[in-house]
């Protein structure tokens, strides 16, 4: 459901990553949502030659206070996924992936590891929803809804692409949104690190001891 493609030269040390969206057929999710040079990659992990900026993001979370991305994840390590809570795959996957990865830390660190998930659904993901469906993941995990445009926005910011829920024909709602997981350094708070939709609980929990540290997997 979700495709990526990696398209290397030879000889060339940086390539493209052409990511997709999730949460549609097949057809729907081969639009490209963003091209991102790379310095390495590793099984799971692709370390970007160009970091991200954090998004400049205020939203609302799960207990209807404002929260202002930068200002609250400042010199910790964050993981920042954009996705929905009716999502039918990807996003309660990826979730869960980080959740039982995030269970093998030492108690120190998973206090300091910030997990942030920001709904593509805004309408339907109120606070209360998004904090219930969270909570079921892993109850330390930062959820975070507002108004749709502001949400597209902060995505566009770290090359996450995503379109407004529209309706099916057979009635359903779908939130079409890029996959990718990206990790900011406590050191730098830049995004250095991306994770596609096929990183496994056993990638995040060798990457995650280094995550935290800000140093590459």
């Amino acid at each position: 459901m979700v495709k990526k493609s990696v398209l290397a030269a030879a000889l060339v040390a940086a390539a493209a990553l052409t990511l997709s969206a999730c949460g549609g057929s097949d057809n729907d999710s081969k639009k490209p949502i963003a091209d991102v040079s790379m310095e390495a990659k590793t099984k799971a992990a692709t370390v970007l030659d160009q970091p991200f900026t954090k998004p400049n993001l205020v939203l609302t979370d799960t207990h209807g206070k404002k929260y202002d991305l930068r200002e609250k994840t400042k010199g910790r390590p964050t993981l920042i996924y954009f996705g929905y809570t009716n999502c039918p795959d990807v996003c309660p996957l990826i979730m869960s992936n980080i959740a039982i990865a995030k269970k093998s830390l030492p108690e120190a660190d998973r206090d300091k590891l910030q997990v942030v998930f920001v709904t593509t659904d805004p309408e339907r993901d109120t606070p209360s929803s998004l904090g219930s469906w969270l909570k079921s993941q892993d109850p330390s995990f930062t959820g975070l809804t507002g108004d749709f445009p502001t949400i597209q926005a902060g995505a566009r910011q770290i090359g996450i692409g995503i379109d407004a829920p529209k309706k099916e024909k057979d009635g359903t709602i779908v939130s079409m949104h890029g996959s990718q997981v990206i990790a900011f350094s406590p050191k730098t708070d830049q995004g250095y690190v991306l994770y596609s939709e096929d990183t496994t609980p056993d990638d995040y929990t060798k990457d995650l001891p280094k995550l935290i540290k800000g140093e590459k997997p």
